[in-house]
């Protein structure tokens, strides 16, 4: 068994190993689905790794790398073992071989995001040094399940697409800082895949959301605290639903603290699906 770096792999051979990897997982996703979640996570083939059988990759840890709150980050993208494989510490032999290599290319912290339910993942994680640093809700429906009506607006509100970037004061709106996937360095790196509207009232931005039509994705949705409860989210999920090229939505990685997201989606008929983890682990 050889562990070295992915800086030289085909993609070919990387995405047979992850579709492998992930056969028993409900969701699935091709390969152009994979090269836009690279792309938007902010994958480096040179920084990621796996163990080799022969030629065959049968265990792997695709790292994104960049900045999390203005600290040199590694992001764990995805972590997979072929079934046949598992139980034999390979996930946890990678790990450490991939340490002094972040840490030569001044990477400062490791993060990763795990299912609360995957106990033995968690586990694994702790052992290792991680530390959860926050809880996430996380929400998946089925298109037709939402029940969302619009209220009639004031007509001092107006809807328009906008680039997100414009308006730098759009953080005041958040209730929670966004995670790896839904921060705007990732909206950055995949800027073409994503399409943002947002309200005004008299010509001032005061809701927004950006949205994945490919995946489905509200990457992040937020509302100035003084206009709220005036139905300007549920507008804008209406208008990112215009554009949903799939059957589902998602909205992923909510801070458990902020009830808001969680009772304004019980209001629309849509339930938590599950829980995270956000771990970190300072290399």
């Amino acid at each position: 068994m050889e562990i070295k770096s992915l800086g030289q792999t085909d993609v070919e051979t990387i995405f047979k190993a992850f579709s492998q990897a992930f056969a028993d997982y409900d969701v699935q996703v091709n390969r152009e689905q994979l090269r836009a979640m690279w792309k938007r996570r902010g994958f480096s083939p040179d920084l990621s790794f796996a163990a080799f059988e022969g030629k065959e990759m049968v265990s792997f840890t695709l790292n994104g790398v960049g900045y999390f709150d203005g600290i040199s980050t590694a992001y764990d993208t995805g972590t997979g073992t072929l079934k046949e494989h598992r139980g034999k510490g390979l996930a946890t032999g990678i790990f450490e071989y991939a340490v002094p290599h972040l840490q030569a290319a001044n990477i400062e912290q490791y993060l990763l995001e795990v299912l609360q339910h995957n106990t033995k993942a968690v586990a694994v994680y702790r052992k290792l040094g991680f530390e959860a640093t926050r809880e996430f809700n996380y929400f998946v429906w089925k298109n037709e399940e939402l029940h969302n009506e619009v209220k009639e607006m004031d007509e001092r509100f107006s809807v328009d697409r906008i680039e997100v970037e414009k308006y730098p004061f759009i953080t005041d709106f958040w209730d929670f800082y966004p995670s790896w996937q839904n921060s705007f360095e990732s909206i950055k790196r995949a800027k073409g895949d994503f399409m943002g509207w947002g309200v005004f009232f008299e010509k001032r931005l005061v809701g927004y959301v950006v949205f994945e039509p490919d995946s489905g994705d509200v990457t992040q949705i937020a509302v100035d605290k003084a206009h709220r409860r005036k139905g300007i989210a549920s507008l804008l999920l209406r208008e990112a639903g215009k554009f949903n090229r799939i059957a589902t939505t998602k909205l992923l990685n909510t801070d458990v603290s902020c009830t808001s997201i969680v009772d304004f989606l019980k209001a629309k008929n849509v339930g938590i699906s599950g829980k995270q983890f956000e771990m970190i682990k300072k290399i």
